[in-house]
């Protein structure tokens, strides 16, 4: 059976890199079966595409994965499969916790043939036999013999074979980049960011956050050795295509064990599978100098903080008090020392906001060392302790919001300023943080490091800089390229006078001592 595995983009913003799922699902596929992946963050692909697809292709089962964002086109895309008589599988967060409304049984319509609850490692298997007998069940749960919830271990691990799969849809560089980009030397024919894991769950159960309900507090770890080989066959890859590739370690808190997180970025080191990294780390566990010189000597680039707020109120409120604002300058200080930066994300709407908050946020921002800030609005997701407070207090203004997915618009009235006011928060931090002047002033920052880590900036500002304001297109990253050009002129001046060596920290993963100095 041919089996086709689409994660959905929501239609109106893109993910830098593929979800993990796909693959991890791919590798745990009974043989004898071929499993084709589209992402359609990276192949646009809307109803009728998607039909057309599986007729021509012979498919016989599709699986599609989706966070709340993304459901509607989901369900969408399901009902076209759907309607040329192909079966449909969905799974994921929100379809774990509103698997009646995918099954069509809360009075709306059917979307899926059947639904996998939670972690479908070792149900997938399961789904796929069924569906060759004809004999899909509704539902899928990962549960022992005695009912119980059953999370897989992750030891063993599936090896995906990273060696073999096609990536051609997801190089994320635009081709008007590459002038630029040979500038600092061999080796940039593509550019990847790959999904990794290293472990699942969190014990911290933030009141707005879907990942403690989804994945348990439970903390459940891969082998170093499983991390450490699958990092090695990653990197190989990257020098026999002579491109980049780069990993997002996607555990929800990556060094939530201090110990063990310290033991994996030993072996890594050791191992000399060192690429360039992104993972998400809260700020409290960066306070340890040894955890924060292991990070950057495995290769760890950018670290993914979620600050939510200044506003000590505001973070008791959501229970992520553990977040201290006043730490957060000090934090960034001590991962700037070793060319280790972070993207920090803040949330507004919150409670305790007012008028004003984005820049008063701003503010303190300016004091960091250059990143990649983010700005959010407070979002009921569905089954979480904030939907079920709001829900509770009548304030949710769009108690299904995922049905008609608005980037940047909120589903409920926050206390403190209106709707309107805290929409104008996130664009005054979006604009202010993104702006020509703006991504200029942070890559003159930087001016005292090598041209590589100006380079790195820039790009990742105008990459990151799509997550607000639309840049889907050819046309609107040609013209996001005009509005920096003084920028881009600016670096390749730096590089033809500097030489390629000026680009070293791009390529290649600098010893501590060094990027301290």
């Amino acid at each position: 059976m041919r089996i086709l595995l689409y994660n959905p983009d929501n239609g109106v913003t893109r993910n830098f890199m593929p979800h993990l799922w796909m693959f991890l699902l791919q590798a745990l596929t009974p043989s004898g079966h071929e499993v084709v992946l589209i992402d359609g963050n990276a192949q646009p692909m809307d109803e009728e595409g998607i039909a057309r697809y599986v007729r021509e292709q012979n498919i016989g089962l599709v699986g599609i994965g989706a966070m709340t964002r993304m459901v509607a086109k989901a369900y969408r895309m399901a009902d076209a499969v759907r309607a040329v008589g192909v079966k449909v599988v969905m799974g994921g967060p929100h379809v774990t916790e509103l698997a009646d409304e995918a099954l069509g049984r809360d009075g709306g319509p059917r979307h899926a043939d059947a639904v996998a609850l939670g972690e479908a490692d070792e149900t997938w298997p399961r789904i796929v036999e069924d569906a060759v007998r004809g004999t899909l069940k509704e539902v899928y749960a990962p549960v022992d013999d005695f009912g119980q919830e059953r999370k897989p271990s992750l030891q063993p691990y599936p090896e995906i074979p990273w060696d073999k799969i096609k990536l051609e849809q997801f190089n994320l560089l635009p081709g008007i980049l590459h002038p630029l980009l040979k500038r600092v030397g061999g080796g940039w024919g593509t550019f990847r960011i790959i999904p990794v894991e290293s472990g699942r769950g969190c014990p911290y159960g933030c009141e707005f956050c879907t990942v403690t309900g989804f994945f348990g507090d439970s903390i459940r770890f891969r082998t170093n050795e499983s991390v450490v080989n699958e990092l090695l066959l990653l990197k190989a890859r990257a020098r026999a295509e002579g491109g980049q590739i780069a990993v997002f370690f996607i555990d929800d808190n990556f060094a939530i064990n201090v110990k063990r997180t310290k033991s994996l970025l030993r072996d890594i080191i050791a191992a000399n599978a060192q690429v360039h990294w992104v993972a998400q780390i809260s700020a409290n566990l960066l306070r340890d100098e040894e955890l924060v010189d292991l990070i950057a000597a495995a290769g760890g680039k950018w670290i993914f903080i979620g600050m939510e707020s200044i506003d000590p109120a505001n973070l008791a409120d959501v229970k992520k008090g553990f977040n201290k604002p006043g730490e957060y300058a000090v934090v960034l200080d001590r991962l700037a020392r070793r060319n280790v930066f972070a993207i920090t994300s803040f949330i507004f709407g919150m409670d305790n906001d007012t008028p004003g908050v984005a820049e008063r946020t701003l503010k303190e921002i300016r004091t960091w060392p250059p990143g990649l800030p983010i700005f959010g609005l407070m979002t009921p997701l569905p089954a979480t302790p904030l939907y079920k407070r709001l829900e509770a207090a009548g304030r949710l203004t769009r108690p299904k919001h995922w049905q008609e997915f608005i980037p940047f618009a909120m589903a409920h009235t926050p206390l403190k300023m209106s709707i309107d006011e805290a929409h104008n928060e996130v664009r005054i931090g979006w604009a202010s943080s993104y702006s020509p002047e703006a991504i200029e002033k942070a890559v003159d920052s930087l001016n005292h490091k090598l041209l590589g880590y100006r380079i790195n900036i820039f790009i990742a500002r105008l990459c990151f800089r799509g997550i607000y304001f639309p840049q889907m297109g050819r046309f609107a990253w040609l013209k996001s390229i005009l509005e920096n050009r003084r920028t881009i002129f600016k670096l390749i001046r730096q590089g033809f006078a500097g030489g390629l060596h000026a680009a070293v920290p791009l390529v290649t993963t600098e010893p501590v001592a060094e990027q301290r100095h």
